[in-house]
């Protein structure tokens, strides 16, 4: 068995409506907290263009990155993955759109759906002493309609049903434990898809404005055996300034 360190981030899009926690003014301190907790994957969501390049340009010598934005011309946010280099060898890479055509870009499901498209990006890696390819999959839902997050839960089951392989998938699901969203994806009768953040506390605080803070970020797995050290970083934040408007989340998830 091998022990991956795993993260879920929602880094916070890049935008000066934020006023001291604008991207730029938070990235000293992500930083500082990505050198220290030295996670094996990460799962980000919210990562703009602007935010990419960053990230490329500041984890390049630890991690590779993975991911497109949802737009028609591959640009705009993204649900990026990050894995140390040293650890796992890349097999492939997919990026589906969350809509009735997965591979249209910025294709959605309409309905109550937002005017943002919805993606998942995957990628099927090999640590190099496990025994097996297993795959590192990453979403973030719609913020806005239940019925659509409906569909995107199942068509992400649908997904994972299809891999027939260990999982771990991170993500913003933008929805409560007991949303019909979230019981489609946890009482799923397919594959076993077990949330090893079922026991943590509330992860979006709006950078600090929430006293009671939603429960909307979740790590997911099917591995058989329990996730350990499972927890969440609850950032009080530096004069005012948050490492995001969402806490990170953190898991040692055993796999084969």
């Amino acid at each position: 068995m091998i022990t991956i360190n795993t993260m879920t981030f929602n880094l916070r899009t890049d935008t000066p409506h934020d006023g001291i926690n604008n991207f730029l003014l938070r990235t000293p301190r992500i930083l500082s907290f990505l050198r220290r907790e030295q996670p094996d994957l990460i799962g980000f969501q919210e990562a703009t263009d602007l935010i990419r390049t960053w990230l490329r340009e500041n984890l390049c010598h630890e991690y590779t990155l993975l991911g497109c934005g949802r737009g028609a011309d591959y640009r705009g946010e993204s649900t990026v993955l990050a894995y140390r280099t040293n650890q796992f060898e890349m097999i492939e890479a997919r990026t589906l759109w969350l809509s009735p055509t997965p591979q249209i870009p910025a294709s959605t499901y309409g309905c109550d759906q937002s005017a943002c498209p919805r993606i998942v990006t995957m990628a099927r890696l090999k640590h190099m002493e496990g025994e097996r390819p297993f795959w590192f999959i990453n979403t973030h839902f719609d913020h806005i309609g239940s019925s659509a997050r409906q569909k995107e839960a199942g068509q992400l089951t649908a997904i994972i049903d299809a891999l027939k392989e260990p999982f771990i998938l991170t993500g913003d699901f933008n929805a409560l434990p007991d949303s019909p969203e979230m019981q489609a994806i946890c009482k799923h009768t397919g594959c076993p898809i077990r949330d090893v953040t079922a026991d943590i506390g509330g992860t979006f605080h709006a950078f600090g404005m929430r006293e009671t803070p939603y429960k909307i970020d979740y790590i997911f797995t099917n591995a058989e055996h329990t996730a350990k050290n499972v927890r969440l970083i609850e950032d009080a934040g530096e004069h005012g300034v948050y490492l995001s408007d969402h806490y990170p989340i953190i898991a040692d998830i055993q796999l084969p």
